[in-house]
């Protein structure tokens, strides 16, 4: 949406301010040809809603405004033959100076006793309503081990009328539903906390938390799928 609405513009300050070359049927691409990269452009309604495109739109929820603003004065500048002036200054390398601080995950630790996946705290109550707030902590490891970016880390998932199959109502793409990942101070091990807050319009019905993750022993080592699941709970 954010490039149809800068082609849109485009189009119209091309065509009212040229000089008959440019009508209504003139076709506006936009080519993906740059040496830098800005990250998302979102409109700021998408802006508002906080998914992945909207949080990596670096400069805000003005920042299509501000893209078509310039792109503007682009087109402009072309539809009256304008000279725009000298180029703006170039934004500085600094390539040979960045710093990697965040460390790659260097292994997963757990109770001898224990399997990933584990509940450690279940939900408290089997019966709850709609605006209380459930949760669940599973043994888990490093969800930097694997972003899971196709996948989710946290999933409520919704028994069926027929009461034979679960299926998926919310995932970490959510708003209500809050994934924490942290280490337990004793013992270093890695704990996934799944945390709802249920909302008004949430269907009645049984629910349970899921927690989907990997974890590894060793930085160099192969990758363990697992995944956890909470008791089940009434929404009445």
């Amino acid at each position: 949406m954010a490039g149809r609405r800068i082609r849109e513009a485009v189009k119209d300050t091309l065509v009212n301010q040229g000089k008959g070359e440019f009508d209504e049927n003139t076709h506006v691409l936009i080519a993906g040809l740059a040496n830098t990269y800005s990250q998302y452009i979102t409109t700021f309604e998408e802006y508002q809603q906080q998914r992945y495109e909207a949080a990596s739109t670096l400069f805000g929820p003005h920042t299509l405004s501000a893209y078509i603003q310039e792109f503007n004065k682009l087109a402009a500048s072309m539809a009256i033959g304008e000279n725009i002036g000298n180029e703006g200054p170039s934004p500085p390398d600094l390539s040979s100076v960045e710093l990697i601080l965040v460390k790659p995950p260097t292994g997963d630790r757990k109770p001898s006793n224990v399997n990933f996946g584990d509940v450690k705290k279940d939900v408290g109550s089997d019966n709850v309503k709609r605006g209380q707030i459930v949760s669940a902590t599973f043994w888990s490891g490093n969800p930097r081990n694997d972003l899971l970016t196709e996948g989710t880390f946290a999933a409520v998932e919704m028994l069926s009328s027929d009461q034979k199959t679960w299926v998926p109502a919310y995932d970490d793409d959510d708003f209500s539903l809050i994934f924490k990942w942290s280490l337990e101070n004793t013992t270093d091990s890695g704990l996934a906390t799944i945390q709802w807050e249920i909302p008004q319009t949430a269907a009645l019905g049984v629910y349970r938390l899921r927690h989907f993750g990997s974890a590894k022993s060793l930085t160099a080592s192969s990758l363990e799928y697992f995944t956890g699941t909470s008791s089940s709970f009434k929404v009445s």
